[in-house]
């Protein structure tokens, strides 16, 4: 079963502090980066990522979609809320996937829930991506590969070993 997260985009970078203290002068800056966390995530996870970002008061916007290897960032249409547009998203997903959505929005969380997938408050997320985060190096550390002179020696090809062994013998 394919597993999504879909982000009300602007609704977690006001719940973040990281997030929030960037848009405070660069709204662009704290969008990218939410991003970027949410790249680094689906990475390592295997989730697709939906990040939805409101426009509906940009005069005459469209619908703005930029995708990266299992990450999409929207952008809604003008008169276009991200909350229709998640709600939209759910519908054509359809109850063959794992959905979780990801709000403080307290509305959009009951009808999320009321079809059928998961919700998950702005700091359940940022709990959840630094636990993650946690994990990932801990398993990083633990996995790392630990080359000793000796291992390295094994992996040459005889002819260079029988000349190593030859040095070392004469001394």
């Amino acid at each position: 079963m394919k597993e999504y997260l879909v982000i009300d985009g602007y609704n977690i970078i006001n719940a973040w502090q990281e997030l929030k203290v960037i848009s405070k002068t660069d709204l662009e800056a704290s969008r990218d980066r939410l991003v970027e966390i949410m790249l680094e995530y689906s990475a390592f996870s295997g989730v697709e990522v939906i990040i939805v970002f409101d426009a509906y008061r940009v005069k005459g916007g469209s619908e703005v979609e930029i995708k990266h290897p299992k990450v999409t960032v929207i952008y809604t249409k003008e008169n276009q809320t991200a909350d229709s547009y998640i709600e939209k998203v759910i519908g054509e997903l359809g109850r063959h996937s794992l959905i979780r959505v990801a709000t403080n929005d307290g509305a959009q969380q009951q009808i999320v829930l009321g079809r059928g997938s998961a919700r998950l408050t702005a700091r359940e997320l940022e709990i959840h991506i630094q636990n993650f985060k946690g994990n990932m190096k801990k398993r990083t550390k633990n996995t790392a590969i630990k080359m000793t002179l000796a291992d390295r020696l094994k992996d040459l090809d005889e002819e260079a070993f029988l000349k190593l062994e030859s040095m070392r013998k004469k001394g």
